[in-house]
């Protein structure tokens, strides 16, 4: 007992005089303690499935192309995989993400003519592979006509212009709701009273006017409330420090997408809009030899009115840039029709061509070979557009009043040029299509479900027009790579823009509740060698990221791409169904009708 007691003190006094070697024990103890807490942080916890996620996002980001070439073809052709067969979850910090509008990116770039704050989109094989979720407390939205007035706070929960605009009535918080108002910087007292105002010096009621362009918008009052007047405004904004008010739009339900004005032209034919309407947009219309107020007159149909609503009208210290604005407009032979204010507004001339008046900015017409409808990725001309350059009787006053002009042959295409017959076999192809749809398959068409709605391969508008009569606006869009008949749509009174889908679409994720699709295998085949210039999947997941939960996808194409389309849709959480084609059909397709669902992380 006594030995063992003496040898117990001897390797106490041993360790007391060897610190060392203790020390160096206690850290092995601990670091194995530390490893085997991580390991069940990382097995029994949400934080390691969400660095899982976040690994796997970062190798798609990162790793060989051929790694994601060979992910696309397992999804296309159904080849089994692990995870359920679904795509992975981007990370929680991507619900809002727009991949050609990514302040992370775009904040490196030139602020000249603010070339930063326009379309800078990633190449396709360079863009992760994931489906962005909904944020945390997402609902359903508010429907329409609700919906204008006011949103789930949770669906977007940014806060900044409500507690920045709110004394001036664009919106503000009112317990698990944005309420808006309907007011505006230039109208804090509500659209309404401004649109009665503007009543007053233009032709707002009577159907003379339908297309409307409103510049900088906010969160769309303008638009919102012109609705009730049968027009329809294309409104747009940048992703700006205001951030969300485009996300804000089109959670109201109000038609909208994200753009600047700055170097290139905004994605829409010549004189299509009837109205364009800037209210404190700051836009410096005549910056760069006027080349801003150049490009607006090339949207404005003529006889079209022009409406600017703050700087630079009457406004404290901008006397030069007001004075430049006047001469610029009477330069162009445009009308001064009233100054109310702050308020100016100007009519296009409607007749003959107006020939630049001797000016200080360096006016002239454009060469007869400018094609004014050409928009996608074009610079900004600094030559005045021809109305010659555009053919047929367009203009204000000679194109028929809405609702006629819907269904009136359009008075310009080059497409239907002594083909009057397709356009008219198209209306009534559309008509037969669309009852199909709500009366067979039972798609939700003119129920308060669905408001937004994107026809991504629109031609004529048809399958717009033969809607006019629900409570939703339609997105045509206007492939860049096919014929443009834009110019027919909008002579409708109809609105859209051009796009190419191997590219990321300018909107917010969960902004739209119906996607519609024809042919949807050519949206991504070069036009001239047939070869696919991005896979369905790269489309099927943007086409993910920017409809609702519970939304619908409607695609109609050949049986062979309907399968593959069938495939794609498992990888991306949707419930699909196929269908045979209307009776009355006689092209070889087939329609899958698809569901997004609510799912979350």
């Amino acid at each position: 007992m006594a030995l063992s007691s003496k040898r117990s003190s001897t390797n106490f006094i041993t360790a007391i005089i060897n610190p060392r070697q203790w020390r160096l024990l206690d850290l092995i103890t601990l670091f194995f303690f530390f490893l085997v807490a991580i390991f069940f942080l990382m097995a029994f916890t949400h934080f390691g499935d969400s660095l899982a996620a976040s690994g796997r996002n970062t190798l798609l980001r990162s790793s060989d192309p051929r790694h994601r070439l060979r992910l696309v073809s397992a999804i296309e052709n159904g080849e089994p995989r692990g995870g359920g067969g679904f795509l992975d979850a981007c990370s929680a910090e991507e619900v809002d993400h727009m991949p050609c509008e990514d302040p992370r990116v775009n904040r490196l770039l030139s602020r000249e003519m603010n070339f930063y704050r326009e379309r800078h989109c990633p190449r396709h094989i360079d863009t992760p592979l994931c489906l962005i979720p909904p944020p945390k407390g997402y609902r359903i939205p508010v429907h329409w006509p609700e919906s204008l007035h006011k949103i789930w706070h949770d669906n977007m929960p940014h806060n900044k212009i409500a507690d920045r605009k709110g004394h001036q009535g664009w919106m503000k918080r009112e317990g698990q709701h944005f309420v808006f108002p309907g007011g505006g910087t230039m109208f804090p007292d509500g659209a309404e009273q401004y649109i009665e105002k503007l009543a007053q010096y233009i032709p707002i009621r009577d159907g003379v006017m339908r297309t409307a362009l409103d510049m900088g918008c906010g969160v769309a009052s303008f638009g919102g409330y012109l609705l009730a007047q049968n027009m329809l405004a294309m409104s747009f904004a940048p992703r700006d420090s205001h951030k969300s008010q485009i996300q804000f739009a089109l959670e109201r339900g109000i038609p909208a997408f994200v753009a600047m004005l700055g170097t290139r032209r905004l994605p829409f034919p010549a004189f299509g809009f009837d109205l364009v309407h800037c209210s404190r947009c700051l836009i410096p219309f005549t910056a760069y030899n006027a080349t801003y107020f150049i490009e607006v007159d090339r949207l404005l149909r003529p006889g079209g009115y022009l409406v600017i609503s703050g700087p630079p009208v009457q406004w404290a210290k901008q006397d030069k840039e007001w004075s430049d604005l006047q001469a610029v407009a009477r330069a162009l032979c445009y009308e001064l029709i009233v100054v109310d204010g702050n308020t100016a507004i100007w009519k296009k001339p409607a007749g003959k061509m107006c020939h630049p008046h001797q000016n200080d900015f360096g006016l002239a017409l454009c060469d007869d070979s400018d094609d004014a409808s050409q928009a996608w990725y074009f610079k900004l001309k600094r030559c005045v557009t021809r109305t010659s350059s555009v053919k047929g009787e367009y203009a204000i006053g000679q194109i028929p009043k809405w609702p006629e002009r819907l269904n009136s042959l359009p008075p310009r295409s080059t497409v239907m040029k002594n083909e009057a017959h397709l356009y008219e076999a198209d209306n009534k192809r559309w008509i037969r299509r669309v009852m199909h749809y709500k009366k067979s398959l039972h798609i939700k068409l003119g129920t308060p479900a669905v408001r937004n709605v994107m026809d991504m391969n629109a031609l004529f508008g048809g399958f717009a027009a033969a809607l006019i009569s629900d409570p939703v606006w339609v997105m045509n869009v206007v492939p860049a790579d096919k014929p443009s008949t834009l110019d027919v749509i909008y002579d409708r009174g109809l609105i859209g823009l051009y796009h190419d889908w191997c590219e990321p679409f300018s909107t917010y994720p969960r902004t739209y509740d119906l996607l519609h699709a024809t042919n949807i295998g050519s949206l991504i085949k070069d036009p001239t060698s047939g070869e696919s210039r991005c896979s369905l999947v790269d489309l099927m997941v943007e086409m993910d990221r920017i409809l609702r939960p519970e939304g619908t996808v409607v695609v109609r194409d050949t049986p062979e791409v309907i399968e593959k389309v069938a495939r794609v849709s498992e990888a991306v959480r949707w419930k699909a169904t196929i269908y045979d084609k209307e009776p009355e059909s006689h092209a070889q397709e087939k329609i899958l009708v698809a569901t997004k669902t609510f799912w979350k992380q």
